[in-house]
């Protein structure tokens, strides 16, 4: 694309639609005791139902709690809110605290990690018979991994100003770059370099031993971007299109619901009745769908997002790729919140042609190799059949965005945003200065290489801050009003069910369900 198209896309995002950028945020943190071990309490009553609770719920297990924001067109108030729940959780959640990391604190025996539980409606049970088979097709220990998700949109008045038709052209758009470049996060904000044994006990790996009890990578950046975290070799068979919501939206139909003979063996329910997983496709249902970014929509009650896509269209996207920074008592900074925006309005205003099964498959060697590598000096990067290094490659994505952190600047005021950016760029030079490279040093000057002592002392530290810092008493009550409101609300769902589960699942996942 040329320099013009580019500037003439950035120039008719105006002022006011550059503050109106949108984004939530939804992290995941394991509880766990002050002796570093992975809480087994069910999860709090204090915080209300996991079902139904807005802010506060749970994720895989009933030790992996998830604190979720609402919508903020001020970066500000999205960090606010977000700190204002963990300041609540920390308060109702007793001597236990949230683990900082991505990777997982010291885990029991796989058969003992808890699974969430969401109560005894059909929606509830369907959650857990879901994790269930989570635990089935890729074991407990890998579903034990936190992340952060970083949802992002254009105000409604921005398409097709930004060139593009409408909304899901344009998010497909910014999508295809997305992937492109989404090693680029992973050296940047990849804090995962280092694992407890306790994580991979019993599988194969490449990790060396850094001291008893941790093992690690010397150059990675994410672990929990790699073959170690979210990966499976099922998924990674299929090809998805994301060159139009319509090839999409038929690819994710496909796996939706075709028998997949591995999980056929698994089977639906054992000899004794009880289930095994909700299905026997490839994705039991589209949240099992592992990418670093997603085209999201917000759904009815009962609708299935695959549903909402093919009839409304693409609303936001999910960032999936970044881990929790350990060094930040709510698991981002500022600086990376303003970098995500400038980076995703690259991914939008750059030129975007369609993906290709070639370039597919370069983009997953890419990223894995910026997730077990990318600190390596000298390490190359395939772009478009050429290889080239990282830092190069990196540093032009960086140049490129400067007149979009101008722009931003130009709208909010300041220089914040061109800040962001020039810490990140600093950090292509310098990379003993990434977060991946700070955790390892802090490991080896304070905790003999322990990553379990690391992670602990990181998180009382971030316990410690949330509980000194005053939570107003408004906000307390507003939360304690929301958890005492959720806990009902699943009552009444409850209450309301009039079918068994079983014609319930059947329906749920009935083909009918996906069309629009």
């Amino acid at each position: 694309m040329t320099n013009a198209a580019f500037d003439a896309r950035l120039s008719a995002l105006s002022p006011a639609l550059l503050k109106g950028l949108k984004r939530g945020i939804e992290k995941e943190s394991l509880r766990v005791r002050r002796d570093g071990a992975l809480a087994m309490t069910p999860h709090p009553r204090a915080l209300g139902s996991a079902l139904k609770h807005p802010h506060i719920t749970t994720d895989f297990s009933e030790a992996l709690i998830e604190l979720i924001t609402g919508v903020h067109t001020e970066l500000a108030a999205c960090l606010e809110e977000m700190k204002r729940i963990h300041q609540f959780v920390i308060r109702r959640i007793g001597d236990e605290v949230l683990w900082g990391a991505s990777m997982p604190c010291s885990l029991p025996d796989e058969n003992a990690i808890p699974i969430a539980r969401y109560g005894e409606s059909n929606v509830g049970r369907a959650k857990t018979v879901y994790r269930i088979g989570l635990s089935h097709r890729y074991g407990r220990r890998m579903q034990m991994i936190a992340g952060l998700h970083y949802n992002f949109s254009l105000p409604d008045s921005a398409w097709p100003v930004a060139g593009f038709p409408g909304a899901s052209e344009g998010y497909f758009a910014l999508i295809r770059n997305f992937r492109r470049h989404a090693w680029l996060l992973l050296y940047l904000f990849g804090a995962s370099p280092a694992v407890c044994a306790s994580f991979v006990e019993g599988r194969k790996h490449a990790l060396e031993e850094l001291a008893p009890g941790t093992l690690y990578l010397p150059h990675a950046t994410s672990l929990r971007m790699g073959r170690l975290g979210y990966l499976s070799e099922a998924q990674d068979s299929v090809a998805v299109s994301y060159n139009s919501i319509e090839s999409y939206t038929a690819c994710l139909h496909d796996v939706l619901t075709k028998p997949y003979a591995p999980y056929e063996e698994i089977g639906i329910r054992d000899a004794e009745g009880n289930y095994r997983q909700l299905a026997t496709s490839l994705l039991q249902i589209e949240n099992e769908f592992y990418s670093t970014i997603r085209p999201k929509r917000v759904i009815r009650p009962g609708e299935r997002p695959l549903h909402a896509l093919r009839e409304r269209g693409v609303e936001y996207v999910e960032v999936r790729a970044m881990d929790l920074d350990p060094f930040s008592a709510v698991g981002i900074t500022a600086d990376t919140v303003r970098f995500l925006d400038v980076f995703l309005l690259h991914c939008l205003l750059s030129d975007s042609p369609p993906d290709s099964r070639p370039e597919v498959e370069a983009i997953g060697r890419n990223k894995l190799r910026a997730a077990a590598r990318g600190r390596e000096p000298g390490l190359r990067l395939d772009r478009d059949g050429r290889m080239v290094s990282l830092s190069e490659w990196g540093s032009e994505v960086l140049a490129e965005c400067g007149p979009i952190a101008a722009a931003l600047d130009s709208a909010h005021g300041g220089s914040a945003y061109r800040g962001a950016l020039a810490a990140a760029a600093k950090t292509v030079e310098h990379p003993e200065s990434l977060p991946s490279a700070r955790v390892l040093a802090e490991m080896r000057e304070r905790y003999e290489n322990s990553y379990s002592r690391f992670g602990l002392a990181r998180s009382l530290e971030h316990a410690k801050a949330l509980k000194s810092e005053p939570l107003p008493a408004e906000v307390e009550a507003r939360f304690a009003r929301l958890a005492e409101e959720s806990i009902r609300k699943q009552k009444e769902i409850e209450a309301a069910d009039r079918v068994d589960f079983e014609t319930y699942r059947q329906k749920y996942l009935s083909p009918e369900s996906l069309r629009a």
